[in-house]
This record gives C-alpha cells, sequence and structure tokens, in this order.
C-alpha cells in the first residue's frame, strides 16, 4: 500500500520529465502570437480544483496553453533580444530543479556555488579584473543593475557622511544617477525603487555616451553618485565610450557600472573586443546568460571589482541567521536575495561541456551573420541600413513605408510563423530591428525572406 502524502507523484514525475526530454532535444517552432485570456478560458477551463485533474490531465492542458507561448529560441525570431540556449544548458536547468539546492549560502549549497563561482572566475579574466572580484548569479538584468547600483549609492553615502561633504551622507538635492537616452528601459523603475533622480547625457549618432557628456553632467549637478555605461544598447547594440567615461568616473570618485545584458557577452569575441576597452577600471558589470550566453531562462551573472562594499550592503542579520559563515562566498551577501535557486549551473554545465573556445565561435559566428545581413540590405534597392552593426543587431528601414506598413509586414510574418521582427524605432523614425543570437540561424534564408517580402 502506497502510504505517500502526495499520490500519483511517480506517474506525474515520469509524465512531466518525458515532455521535457522531448522538447529539449525537438527545439520549437517560431509562434504566432499570443491568444487571449477569454480563448484560453474557453479551451482549458479551471485549472486549479480541490480534488485535482490528475497527471494526465494536467499535462494535456498545459499543451494546450504551451501553444499560446512565443518560441524565444527559434533559430527565426530576431525579436527583442531572443534566447537561444543550447540544450545541453536547458536540460541541465532539470537537473537544478531537481537537486532543489538552497543557493543563497555556502553551507547549504557549497558545491553548487563553487560551481557558479567558476564562470564568475571565468568572466573576470575577460573584465581584467584583480582576484578579489566577486559576483553571483541573480534572476535578471533589472535585479542585477538594481544591487550594483544600491551597493554604489551605499558607498558614496558612506563616503560622503566622513568626508563630511553631506553631514548624512544624503545630498541636498538627492542622489544623482547618470545614464544615456539609450539605457535599457528598467533604469527608469530602478531609480524610482532607490530614490534617485535620472541624469541623461545625450548620445552620438551612434547612440553612444562619451565621458565628456559625463564630465559636463558631473561638473552641473552635486550628488552625483554613480554612472551607468552600455555595452551593447537593447535597440542598436551600440557600445559607450567606455574608456573615457572610466577615466571621468575615477577623476571624480564616481562608480562606475556597465550594463553589458544583451552585449557583454561581446568580451569573448576578438573581433570586437577593442570596443570594451576601459571596462577593466568598472567597479560592477553585468551580462546576462539567457541571452548571448546560450543559457535558459532565468539568469543574470553580477561581478563587483571590489567586495568591501558589497558585504557592507548585503550581508543580512537575523537571529536565525547568526551561524552563518560569512567568511565563505555567500551568494546572499552580494545582492538583493536571500533564497535563491543555482540559476547559474545551466551555464556551467554548457561552458564545461562545450568549452569556453566554443562559446567564442558562437559569439563569432553570430556577429558575422549580421555583418552579412547588413550588407545584403545595403546592396538592395529598397531597404536602407540605418546604421552599421556594432555587434549582432541589424537596424534597417524600407523606403516608402509608414508605420501601418511596418506593422503589416510584422505581423503578416509572425501569423505565418515564418518569422518574427517587430518595429523599433530611433529619434521618432520608425525602423525594423534584426538580432541575431543564435549561432543555429540559416542565415541565408533569414535574409532572403528579408529581402524578398519587404518588396
Amino acid at each position: 500500500m502506497d502510504n505517500r502524502f502526495w499520490q500519483e507523484e511517480d506517474e506525474a514525475v515520469e509524465l512531466a520529465l518525458n515532455w521535457a526530454k522531448k522538447r529539449t532535444v525537438s527545439g520549437s517552432d517560431p509562434k504566432t502570437t499570443a491568444h487571449s485570456a477569454e480563448y484560453l478560458r474557453e479551451q482549458v477551463g479551471q485549472t486549479i480544483t480541490e480534488e485535482g485533474l490528475g497527471p494526465k490531465e494536467a499535462l494535456a492542458i498545459y499543451e494546450v496553453l504551451s501553444e499560446s507561448n512565443r518560441s524565444s529560441d527559434d533559430p527565426m525570431n530576431f525579436a527583442y533580444i531572443p534566447s537561444a540556449p543550447t540544450r545541453a544548458a536547458v536540460a541541465f536547468d532539470e537537473v537544478v530543479s531537481a537537486a532543489n539546492v538552497f543557493g543563497g549560502i555556502w553551507e547549504c549549497g557549497a558545491g553548487s556555488i563553487y560551481a557558479e563561482n567558476q564562470v564568475v572566475e571565468w568572466i573576470k579574466g575577460y573584465l581584467g579584473w584583480p582576484d578579489q572580484a566577486i559576483g553571483t548569479f541573480v534572476s535578471g538584468g533589472t535585479y542585477g543593475n538594481l544591487s550594483a547600483l544600491a551597493c554604489a549609492r551605499d558607498k558614496a553615502k558612506n563616503a560622503w557622511q566622513q568626508a563630511g561633504t553631506y553631514p548624512d551622507g544624503r545630498p541636498q538635492d538627492g542622489y544623482k544617477l547618470i545614464i544615456s537616452e539609450e539605457t535599457h528601459s528598467s533604469l527608469e523603475i530602478i531609480a524610482k525603487v532607490l530614490d534617485v533622480d535620472l541624469l541623461i547625457a545625450e548620445v552620438d549618432e551612434k547612440g553612444r555616451m562619451s565621458g565628456q557628456a559625463v564630465e559636463e553632467l558631473i561638473k552641473d549637478h552635486e550628488g552625483v553618485f554613480a554612472v551607468v555605461a552600455s555595452t551593447g544598447t537593447t535597440n542598436t547594440g551600440s557600445i559607450d565610450h567606455l574608456e573615457s567615461i572610466a577615466k571621468v568616473c575615477s577623476n571624480h570618485q564616481v562608480w562606475l557600472h556597465v550594463d553589458g545584458a544583451y552585449g557583454g557577452a561581446g568580451l569573448l569575441a576578438p573581433s570586437v573586443r577593442r570596443l570594451y576597452k576601459g571596462i577593466e577600471a568598472a567597479d560592477s558589470f553585468i551580462v546576462d546568460p539567457h541571452k548571448w550566453l546560450f543559457a535558459p531562462y532565468d539568469a543574470c551573472l553580477l561581478v563587483y571589482r571590489s567586495p568591501e562594499s558589497v558585504y557592507q550592503t548585503f550581508s543580512q542579520h537575523a537571529a536565525y541567521l547568526d551561524g552563518v559563515d560569512h567568511s565563505q562566498s555567500n551568494p546572499s551577501d552580494m545582492a538583493v536575495h536571500l533564497s535563491r535557486r543555482t540559476r547559474g549551473l545551466p551555464l556551467w554545465y554548457s561552458l564545461a561541456t562545450y568549452g569556453s573556445k566554443k562559446y567564442s565561435q558562437a559569439i563569432e559566428t553570430c556577429l558575422n551573420y549580421a555583418r552579412q545581413c547588413a550588407q545584403a540590405i545595403k546592396a538592395s534597392d529598397h531597404l536602407e541600413l540605418v546604421m552599421e552593426p556594432t555587434l549582432s543587431i541589424v537596424v534597417f528601414k524600407r523606403k516608402g513605408w509608414d508605420q501601418e506598413d511596418y506593422d503589416k509586414w510584422s505581423h503578416d510574418l509572425a501569423l505565418a510563423g515564418k518569422l518574427l521582427c517587430l518595429p523599433s524605432s530611433i529619434k521618432g523614425q520608425t525602423v525594423l530591428r534584426l538580432a541575431f543570437l543564435n549561432p543555429n540561424t540559416e542565415i541565408d534564408q533569414a535574409i532572403q525572406m528579408v529581402l524578398e517580402t519587404t518588396k
């Protein structure tokens, strides 16, 4: 007699894992568009009941629900910043869930955290940062940026208090954070959460912020505690002038945070590494493995150049935490989190499986795809390249089209399940953008489809 509290466990596990295995090895097709809540309500009805539906019916319902999800890893998905994880990384995410490790403190997840720290060490090598640099994985770029800037604000507050610049550590007109016009939209939300004001630096014709623009804002405003520079803006893939910005930040003792959520992965590519010069002087850095490091959602790697102010900001102390050994590398001491899954392990497993050289080659492949596509657009009669791609995003427009034409083209291709590409805008001008983040993309097929369907 089965006396386990949870009945049908074996069947539920077998059904779920079989589905996951099939999905992992088969890949996916581009989905057309999301169904409405009304449609889904009609198709699946009420799924949470007192007696339960049983594993077979529950999984059958998920099959219906999954048809309304848009595929992110399809080779013909170029919308937003798609995710194209290796199948090894996806499979190991299932291992992470099965292991159910508490990854907040070393004593609970020592082995898993050790593996995550191997990835931190790997990234530190590309950053050119000292051995004392530390890092951890959080859920996404927003949390990574939030944590880094919370640390930056605390460091400035303490420094200003000690120097007597501001007796309570807070400037009279509030804390000021410098970003550019092209900085990710999440920084506006982060500024609200941290109760800081944003100063917007101008950018050049390629969307890049310079040290001069930062210098002017620092001189004109008191209370600047940090600057956020981008290595690969979401809209165009532009990279700010890191070297000049780093010099200005150093001269004024202002924290430099580098948002490399998408484009930070370009550090691995020799063909564009020169564009990151100056990053070795930054104070903090993020990159999202679920973007261009071929890991599944959700993961952001957050790295700090120096641990001192980090532990001051984030180490938690409570009666039930008094026994925690803070001399060890505890991820809970590095960001806005305590409970966490060891979400860095899928990237670790994939890296350990394929090797870092393969990762560099994959990123170079995507960069090459973008260059090929840009050349094809320039050679066409009806399309116009808006700017040369810095990384793997190609921005272009169709001569003679208005907003309605762009919307219809995008919607029709998505509805047919052929290609995903959404209109965007630059300085009020509608454009199209293709984000190449999948080395499995058939580039000739993609270019041909873009050229032919826009005629």
